[in-house]
Protein backbone atom coordinates (compact mmCIF):
# COMPACT_ATOMS: atom_id res chain seq x y z
CA UNK A 1 0.00 0.00 0.00
CA UNK A 2 1.51 3.29 -0.99
CA UNK A 3 1.78 6.11 1.48
CA UNK A 4 2.03 9.83 0.84
CA UNK A 5 2.25 13.09 2.74
CA UNK A 6 -1.53 13.45 2.40
CA UNK A 7 -2.26 10.20 4.19
CA UNK A 8 -3.03 10.36 7.89
CA UNK A 9 -2.00 7.85 10.54
CA UNK A 10 -2.83 8.37 14.19
CA UNK A 11 -4.49 11.71 13.40
CA UNK A 12 -1.37 13.25 11.84
CA UNK A 13 0.02 13.35 8.28
CA UNK A 14 2.13 10.33 7.39
CA UNK A 15 5.54 11.61 6.29
CA UNK A 16 8.79 9.89 5.39
CA UNK A 17 10.20 11.12 8.71
CA UNK A 18 7.45 9.22 10.55
CA UNK A 19 8.11 6.25 8.28
CA UNK A 20 11.75 6.23 9.40
CA UNK A 21 10.74 6.39 13.07
CA UNK A 22 8.39 3.48 12.48
CA UNK A 23 11.18 1.43 10.92
CA UNK A 24 13.59 2.30 13.75
CA UNK A 25 11.00 1.16 16.30
CA UNK A 26 10.39 -2.09 14.46
CA UNK A 27 14.14 -2.61 14.11
CA UNK A 28 14.60 -2.18 17.88
CA UNK A 29 11.94 -4.80 18.58
CA UNK A 30 13.43 -7.13 16.00
CA UNK A 31 16.90 -6.60 17.51
CA UNK A 32 15.82 -7.88 20.91
CA UNK A 33 13.86 -10.77 19.39
CA UNK A 34 16.80 -11.81 17.23
CA UNK A 35 19.23 -11.50 20.13
CA UNK A 36 17.00 -13.73 22.27
CA UNK A 37 17.13 -16.35 19.54
CA UNK A 38 20.81 -15.87 18.64
CA UNK A 39 22.30 -15.92 22.12
CA UNK A 40 21.37 -19.57 22.60
CA UNK A 41 23.62 -20.69 19.76
CA UNK A 42 27.06 -19.40 20.83
CA UNK A 43 26.26 -20.55 24.36
CA UNK A 44 25.78 -24.08 23.02
CA UNK A 45 29.17 -25.37 24.21
CA UNK A 46 28.48 -23.98 27.70
CA UNK A 47 25.01 -25.55 27.86
CA UNK A 48 26.39 -28.89 26.72
CA UNK A 49 29.01 -28.73 29.45
CA UNK A 50 26.83 -27.37 32.29
CA UNK A 51 23.78 -29.56 31.67
CA UNK A 52 25.78 -32.57 30.41
CA UNK A 53 23.70 -32.77 27.23
CA UNK A 54 24.50 -34.03 23.73
CA UNK A 55 24.08 -32.21 20.36
CA UNK A 56 20.60 -33.67 19.89
CA UNK A 57 19.42 -32.33 23.26
CA UNK A 58 20.89 -28.92 22.45
CA UNK A 59 19.00 -29.08 19.15
CA UNK A 60 15.80 -29.68 21.13
CA UNK A 61 16.48 -26.48 23.09
CA UNK A 62 16.72 -24.53 19.83
CA UNK A 63 13.72 -26.23 18.23
CA UNK A 64 11.51 -25.73 21.33
CA UNK A 65 11.52 -21.98 20.70
CA UNK A 66 10.92 -22.42 16.97
CA UNK A 67 8.13 -25.00 17.13
CA UNK A 68 6.34 -23.05 19.86
CA UNK A 69 6.52 -19.93 17.68
CA UNK A 70 5.10 -21.95 14.81
CA UNK A 71 2.09 -23.15 16.79
CA UNK A 72 1.44 -19.64 18.14
CA UNK A 73 1.64 -18.21 14.64
CA UNK A 74 -1.13 -20.51 13.42
CA UNK A 75 -3.37 -19.45 16.31
CA UNK A 76 -2.55 -15.76 15.82
CA UNK A 77 -3.39 -15.95 12.12
CA UNK A 78 -7.05 -16.40 13.09
CA UNK A 79 -7.36 -12.89 14.49
CA UNK A 80 -4.26 -10.85 13.59
CA UNK A 81 -5.90 -9.10 10.62
CA UNK A 82 -8.90 -8.09 12.76
CA UNK A 83 -6.92 -6.04 15.28
CA UNK A 84 -5.26 -2.67 15.35
CA UNK A 85 -1.57 -3.44 14.76
CA UNK A 86 -0.47 -1.23 17.70
CA UNK A 87 -2.10 -3.02 20.68
CA UNK A 88 -1.46 -6.38 19.03
CA UNK A 89 2.25 -5.65 18.77
CA UNK A 90 2.50 -4.23 22.30
CA UNK A 91 0.79 -7.22 23.97
CA UNK A 92 2.77 -9.76 21.98
CA UNK A 93 6.02 -8.01 22.79
CA UNK A 94 5.09 -7.85 26.48
CA UNK A 95 4.65 -11.64 26.43
CA UNK A 96 8.07 -11.94 24.83
CA UNK A 97 9.63 -9.85 27.64
CA UNK A 98 8.06 -12.16 30.24
CA UNK A 99 9.30 -15.26 28.38
CA UNK A 100 12.84 -13.90 28.24
CA UNK A 101 12.79 -13.19 31.97
CA UNK A 102 11.68 -16.78 32.61
CA UNK A 103 14.71 -17.97 30.62
CA UNK A 104 16.89 -16.00 33.02
CA UNK A 105 15.17 -17.54 36.05
CA UNK A 106 15.38 -21.16 34.80
CA UNK A 107 17.97 -23.26 36.64
CA UNK A 108 17.61 -26.68 35.00
CA UNK A 109 17.58 -27.98 31.45
CA UNK A 110 13.82 -28.89 31.46
CA UNK A 111 12.85 -25.49 32.91
CA UNK A 112 14.96 -23.69 30.32
CA UNK A 113 13.27 -25.64 27.52
CA UNK A 114 9.85 -24.65 28.92
CA UNK A 115 10.92 -21.00 29.16
CA UNK A 116 12.11 -21.14 25.54
CA UNK A 117 8.66 -22.42 24.55
CA UNK A 118 7.02 -19.38 26.19
CA UNK A 119 9.48 -16.90 24.68
CA UNK A 120 9.04 -18.47 21.26
CA UNK A 121 5.24 -18.34 21.40
CA UNK A 122 5.31 -14.55 21.67
CA UNK A 123 8.57 -13.74 19.88
CA UNK A 124 7.69 -15.56 16.69
CA UNK A 125 4.32 -13.84 16.24
CA UNK A 126 5.92 -10.48 17.05
CA UNK A 127 8.29 -10.96 14.13
CA UNK A 128 5.39 -11.85 11.81
CA UNK A 129 3.48 -8.74 12.83
CA UNK A 130 6.52 -6.57 12.11
CA UNK A 131 6.60 -7.90 8.54
CA UNK A 132 2.87 -7.27 8.14
CA UNK A 133 3.31 -3.65 9.28
CA UNK A 134 6.09 -3.12 6.75
CA UNK A 135 3.87 -4.56 4.03
CA UNK A 136 0.99 -2.27 5.10
CA UNK A 137 2.88 0.99 5.49
CA UNK A 138 5.92 0.97 3.16
CA UNK A 139 5.48 1.49 -0.61
CA UNK A 140 6.68 -1.41 -2.72
CA UNK A 141 9.41 0.69 -4.36
CA UNK A 142 11.05 1.21 -0.94
CA UNK A 143 10.11 -2.11 0.63
CA UNK A 144 13.39 -3.86 -0.13
CA UNK A 145 15.39 -1.11 1.58
CA UNK A 146 12.94 -1.11 4.51
CA UNK A 147 13.26 -4.86 4.87
CA UNK A 148 17.04 -4.58 4.74
CA UNK A 149 16.99 -1.95 7.49
CA UNK A 150 14.78 -3.94 9.85
CA UNK A 151 16.49 -7.25 9.10
CA UNK A 152 19.92 -5.68 9.71
CA UNK A 153 18.93 -5.88 13.38
CA UNK A 154 20.24 -9.45 13.04
CA UNK A 155 23.63 -7.98 12.21
CA UNK A 156 23.54 -5.47 15.05
CA UNK A 157 22.57 -8.26 17.44
CA UNK A 158 25.58 -10.24 16.20
CA UNK A 159 27.96 -7.28 16.49
CA UNK A 160 26.89 -5.91 19.87
CA UNK A 161 24.47 -8.25 21.57
CA UNK A 162 26.09 -11.65 21.13
CA UNK A 163 29.63 -10.57 22.18
CA UNK A 164 28.24 -8.73 25.20
CA UNK A 165 26.07 -11.74 26.04
CA UNK A 166 29.05 -14.08 25.76
CA UNK A 167 31.11 -11.79 27.97
CA UNK A 168 28.35 -11.67 30.59
CA UNK A 169 28.06 -15.46 30.47
CA UNK A 170 31.84 -15.75 30.84
CA UNK A 171 32.13 -13.25 33.71
CA UNK A 172 28.99 -14.44 35.54
CA UNK A 173 27.00 -17.38 34.14
CA UNK A 174 24.58 -18.19 31.31
CA UNK A 175 21.64 -16.63 33.21
CA UNK A 176 23.03 -13.10 33.05
CA UNK A 177 22.57 -12.47 29.27
CA UNK A 178 18.84 -13.18 29.66
CA UNK A 179 18.51 -10.85 32.65
CA UNK A 180 20.17 -8.09 30.63
CA UNK A 181 18.04 -8.80 27.56
CA UNK A 182 14.75 -8.81 29.49
CA UNK A 183 15.66 -5.41 30.99
CA UNK A 184 16.55 -3.98 27.58
CA UNK A 185 13.36 -5.39 26.06
CA UNK A 186 11.27 -3.73 28.77
CA UNK A 187 12.81 -0.35 27.84
CA UNK A 188 12.07 -0.98 24.15
CA UNK A 189 8.47 -1.87 25.06
CA UNK A 190 8.02 1.45 26.88
CA UNK A 191 9.56 3.38 23.98
CA UNK A 192 7.37 1.54 21.47
CA UNK A 193 4.22 2.38 23.43
CA UNK A 194 5.26 6.05 23.36
CA UNK A 195 6.01 6.39 19.63
CA UNK A 196 3.98 3.75 17.75
CA UNK A 197 0.72 5.13 16.28
CA UNK A 198 -2.51 3.26 15.79
CA UNK A 199 -2.20 1.23 12.56
CA UNK A 200 -5.63 0.32 11.18
CA UNK A 201 -5.26 0.61 7.40
CA UNK A 202 -5.63 -3.11 6.87
CA UNK A 203 -9.04 -2.94 8.60
CA UNK A 204 -10.43 -0.83 5.74
CA UNK A 205 -10.58 -3.90 3.52
CA UNK A 206 -13.80 -5.86 3.68
CA UNK A 207 -13.78 -9.40 5.03
CA UNK A 208 -15.93 -12.34 4.08
CA UNK A 209 -16.90 -14.84 6.76
CA UNK A 210 -15.32 -15.34 10.16
CA UNK A 211 -11.77 -15.89 11.34
CA UNK A 212 -11.71 -19.54 10.31
CA UNK A 213 -12.93 -18.62 6.82
CA UNK A 214 -10.23 -15.95 6.64
CA UNK A 215 -7.57 -18.50 7.55
CA UNK A 216 -8.92 -20.99 5.03
CA UNK A 217 -8.82 -18.35 2.29
CA UNK A 218 -5.15 -17.74 3.04
CA UNK A 219 -4.20 -21.42 3.15
CA UNK A 220 -6.04 -22.62 0.05
CA UNK A 221 -4.53 -20.00 -2.29
CA UNK A 222 -2.01 -21.75 -4.56
CA UNK A 223 0.34 -18.78 -4.63
CA UNK A 224 0.35 -18.67 -0.83
CA UNK A 225 1.10 -22.39 -0.70
CA UNK A 226 4.12 -21.92 -2.97
CA UNK A 227 5.23 -19.00 -0.79
CA UNK A 228 5.02 -21.10 2.36
CA UNK A 229 7.05 -23.85 0.70
CA UNK A 230 9.60 -21.25 -0.39
CA UNK A 231 10.07 -20.00 3.18
CA UNK A 232 10.18 -23.52 4.59
CA UNK A 233 12.98 -24.50 2.22
CA UNK A 234 15.01 -21.36 2.95
CA UNK A 235 14.65 -21.75 6.70
CA UNK A 236 15.34 -25.48 6.80
CA UNK A 237 18.43 -24.83 4.70
CA UNK A 238 19.81 -22.40 7.28
CA UNK A 239 18.88 -24.15 10.51
CA UNK A 240 20.24 -27.54 9.67
CA UNK A 241 23.66 -25.83 10.04
CA UNK A 242 23.50 -22.58 12.02
CA UNK A 243 22.67 -23.89 15.54
CA UNK A 244 25.73 -26.14 15.45
CA UNK A 245 28.32 -23.65 14.18
CA UNK A 246 29.54 -22.79 17.67
CA UNK A 247 29.85 -26.40 18.93
CA UNK A 248 31.61 -27.34 15.68
CA UNK A 249 34.02 -24.40 15.92
CA UNK A 250 34.99 -25.37 19.47
CA UNK A 251 35.08 -29.15 19.10
CA UNK A 252 36.42 -29.53 15.54
CA UNK A 253 38.08 -26.29 14.44
CA UNK A 254 39.83 -25.72 17.76
CA UNK A 255 38.50 -22.33 18.84
CA UNK A 256 38.12 -21.48 22.50
CA UNK A 257 34.66 -20.55 23.79
CA UNK A 258 35.73 -16.96 24.43
CA UNK A 259 36.84 -16.65 20.78
CA UNK A 260 33.33 -17.30 19.46
CA UNK A 261 32.44 -13.65 19.96
CA UNK A 262 34.77 -12.75 17.05
CA UNK A 263 32.70 -14.92 14.71
CA UNK A 264 29.47 -13.13 15.55
CA UNK A 265 30.89 -9.62 15.96
CA UNK A 266 32.86 -9.55 12.70
CA UNK A 267 30.26 -11.45 10.71
CA UNK A 268 27.53 -9.17 12.01
CA UNK A 269 29.56 -6.04 11.25
CA UNK A 270 29.88 -6.99 7.59
CA UNK A 271 26.23 -7.99 7.23
CA UNK A 272 25.05 -4.60 8.55
CA UNK A 273 26.36 -3.10 5.33
CA UNK A 274 25.68 -5.99 2.97
CA UNK A 275 22.03 -6.49 3.98
CA UNK A 276 21.19 -2.81 3.48
CA UNK A 277 23.09 -2.76 0.18
CA UNK A 278 21.32 -5.90 -1.02
CA UNK A 279 17.95 -4.36 -0.08
CA UNK A 280 18.63 -1.29 -2.25
CA UNK A 281 20.01 -3.53 -5.02
CA UNK A 282 16.80 -5.59 -4.95
CA UNK A 283 14.69 -2.43 -5.29
CA UNK A 284 16.72 -1.35 -8.33
CA UNK A 285 17.33 -4.63 -10.13
CA UNK A 286 14.37 -6.78 -9.10
CA UNK A 287 13.82 -8.86 -6.01
CA UNK A 288 13.59 -12.17 -7.85
CA UNK A 289 16.77 -11.61 -9.84
CA UNK A 290 18.76 -10.56 -6.78
CA UNK A 291 17.44 -13.50 -4.76
CA UNK A 292 18.62 -15.99 -7.38
CA UNK A 293 22.13 -14.53 -7.37
CA UNK A 294 22.30 -14.46 -3.57
CA UNK A 295 20.98 -18.03 -3.26
CA UNK A 296 23.68 -19.34 -5.60
CA UNK A 297 26.33 -17.42 -3.66
CA UNK A 298 25.67 -19.57 -0.57
CA UNK A 299 26.88 -22.85 -2.11
CA UNK A 300 30.65 -22.46 -1.72
CA UNK A 301 30.56 -20.99 1.84
CA UNK A 302 28.27 -23.84 2.96
CA UNK A 303 30.59 -26.53 1.61
CA UNK A 304 33.71 -24.91 3.08
CA UNK A 305 32.17 -24.26 6.51
CA UNK A 306 30.74 -27.74 7.04
CA UNK A 307 34.07 -29.37 6.10
CA UNK A 308 36.38 -26.94 7.92
CA UNK A 309 39.37 -28.63 9.62
CA UNK A 310 41.41 -27.13 12.49
CA UNK A 311 42.56 -23.70 11.25
CA UNK A 312 43.83 -20.43 12.76
CA UNK A 313 41.25 -18.04 14.20
CA UNK A 314 41.58 -15.59 11.29
CA UNK A 315 40.72 -18.30 8.77
CA UNK A 316 37.75 -19.54 10.80
CA UNK A 317 36.39 -16.01 11.16
CA UNK A 318 36.87 -15.33 7.44
CA UNK A 319 34.91 -18.45 6.50
CA UNK A 320 32.05 -17.80 8.92
CA UNK A 321 31.86 -14.13 7.87
CA UNK A 322 31.47 -15.02 4.19
CA UNK A 323 28.89 -17.62 5.19
CA UNK A 324 26.89 -15.06 7.19
CA UNK A 325 27.02 -12.51 4.38
CA UNK A 326 25.74 -15.03 1.85
CA UNK A 327 23.02 -16.50 4.06
CA UNK A 328 21.68 -13.16 5.28
CA UNK A 329 21.78 -11.55 1.83
CA UNK A 330 19.42 -14.09 0.29
CA UNK A 331 16.81 -13.42 2.98
CA UNK A 332 16.43 -9.70 2.22
CA UNK A 333 14.96 -10.09 -1.29
CA UNK A 334 13.18 -13.27 -0.18
CA UNK A 335 11.28 -11.46 2.60
CA UNK A 336 10.56 -8.52 0.29
CA UNK A 337 9.03 -11.01 -2.15
CA UNK A 338 6.76 -12.27 0.62
CA UNK A 339 5.14 -8.83 0.97
CA UNK A 340 4.03 -8.74 -2.68
CA UNK A 341 2.51 -12.20 -3.07
CA UNK A 342 -0.52 -11.54 -0.85
CA UNK A 343 -3.42 -9.08 -0.85
CA UNK A 344 -3.27 -6.44 1.92
CA UNK A 345 -6.48 -7.75 3.55
CA UNK A 346 -4.79 -11.12 4.14
CA UNK A 347 -1.31 -9.82 4.93
CA UNK A 348 -1.39 -10.16 8.72
CA UNK A 349 -2.75 -13.70 8.62
CA UNK A 350 -0.41 -14.62 5.81
CA UNK A 351 2.65 -13.26 7.60
CA UNK A 352 1.67 -15.01 10.81
CA UNK A 353 1.27 -18.32 8.98
CA UNK A 354 4.46 -17.63 7.06
CA UNK A 355 6.27 -17.06 10.35
CA UNK A 356 4.82 -20.32 11.64
CA UNK A 357 6.11 -22.15 8.58
CA UNK A 358 9.56 -20.67 9.15
CA UNK A 359 9.56 -21.56 12.82
CA UNK A 360 8.35 -25.11 12.20
CA UNK A 361 11.03 -25.50 9.52
CA UNK A 362 13.71 -24.14 11.87
CA UNK A 363 12.64 -26.49 14.65
CA UNK A 364 12.49 -29.52 12.36
CA UNK A 365 15.85 -28.64 10.84
CA UNK A 366 17.48 -28.43 14.27
CA UNK A 367 16.00 -31.78 15.24
CA UNK A 368 16.95 -33.27 11.85
CA UNK A 369 20.58 -32.25 12.26
CA UNK A 370 20.55 -33.31 15.89
CA UNK A 371 19.73 -36.87 14.78
CA UNK A 372 22.39 -36.82 12.05
CA UNK A 373 25.21 -35.30 14.09
CA UNK A 374 27.15 -37.26 16.65
CA UNK A 375 30.24 -36.99 18.83
CA UNK A 376 33.44 -38.94 18.50
CA UNK A 377 35.38 -40.34 21.45
CA UNK A 378 37.47 -37.17 21.41
CA UNK A 379 34.38 -34.94 21.58
CA UNK A 380 34.37 -33.81 17.94
CA UNK A 381 31.10 -33.22 16.06
CA UNK A 382 30.63 -35.85 13.33
CA UNK A 383 28.64 -35.85 10.05
CA UNK A 384 28.37 -32.04 9.88
CA UNK A 385 29.23 -32.20 6.17
CA UNK A 386 25.98 -34.12 5.53
CA UNK A 387 23.94 -31.15 6.72
CA UNK A 388 25.96 -28.99 4.32
CA UNK A 389 25.07 -31.20 1.36
CA UNK A 390 21.40 -31.01 2.30
CA UNK A 391 21.64 -27.21 2.47
CA UNK A 392 23.22 -26.96 -0.98
CA UNK A 393 20.41 -29.04 -2.51
CA UNK A 394 17.80 -26.84 -0.82
CA UNK A 395 19.51 -23.65 -2.05
CA UNK A 396 19.13 -24.81 -5.65
CA UNK A 397 15.52 -25.91 -5.10
CA UNK A 398 14.62 -22.51 -3.58
CA UNK A 399 15.49 -20.77 -6.85
CA UNK A 400 12.98 -22.86 -8.80
CA UNK A 401 10.27 -22.22 -6.21
CA UNK A 402 10.94 -18.45 -6.25
CA UNK A 403 10.47 -18.36 -10.01
CA UNK A 404 6.98 -19.84 -9.62
CA UNK A 405 5.73 -17.11 -7.26
CA UNK A 406 3.30 -14.52 -8.60
CA UNK A 407 2.90 -10.93 -7.49
CA UNK A 408 -0.35 -9.53 -6.07
CA UNK A 409 -0.22 -5.76 -5.69
CA UNK A 410 -2.98 -3.20 -5.56
CA UNK A 411 -1.76 -1.63 -8.79
CA UNK A 412 -1.15 -4.90 -10.60
CA UNK A 413 -3.22 -7.68 -12.06
CA UNK A 414 -3.65 -10.66 -9.76
CA UNK A 415 -1.54 -13.56 -10.99
CA UNK A 416 1.00 -11.47 -12.89
CA UNK A 417 4.30 -13.39 -12.86
CA UNK A 418 7.13 -12.02 -10.78
CA UNK A 419 9.59 -12.44 -13.60
CA UNK A 420 7.96 -9.93 -15.90
CA UNK A 421 9.38 -6.87 -14.16
CA UNK A 422 11.72 -5.72 -11.42
CA UNK A 423 9.75 -6.89 -8.40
Amino acid sequence: MSTSHHDHVGGRPWTQAREKWLLLTLAAIQFTAMLDFLIIMPLGPQYMRVFHIKPGQFGLMVSAYAISAGVAGVVASLFLDRLDRRPALLWLYFGFVVGTLLCALANTYPLLVIARVIAGAFGGVTGALILAIIGDMIPVERRGAAMGMVMSSFSVASICGVPIGLRLASDFDWHMPFYALSGLSLLVLVATAAVLPSLRRHLHHTREGGAARQLLNVIKHRNHQRSFLFMAVLTFMAFCMIPYISPYMVANVGLRENQLLYIYAIGGLFTVFTMNWVGRWADRSGKLRVFQICALSTVVPIVVLTNLPPVPLVVAVSVTTIFMIAMSSRMVPAMALMTVVVEPRYRGSFMSLNSSVQQFAAGLASLFSGFILGQSDTGQITHYFITGLCAVALAVWSIFIARSLRVVEETKVVGEPLAVEAI
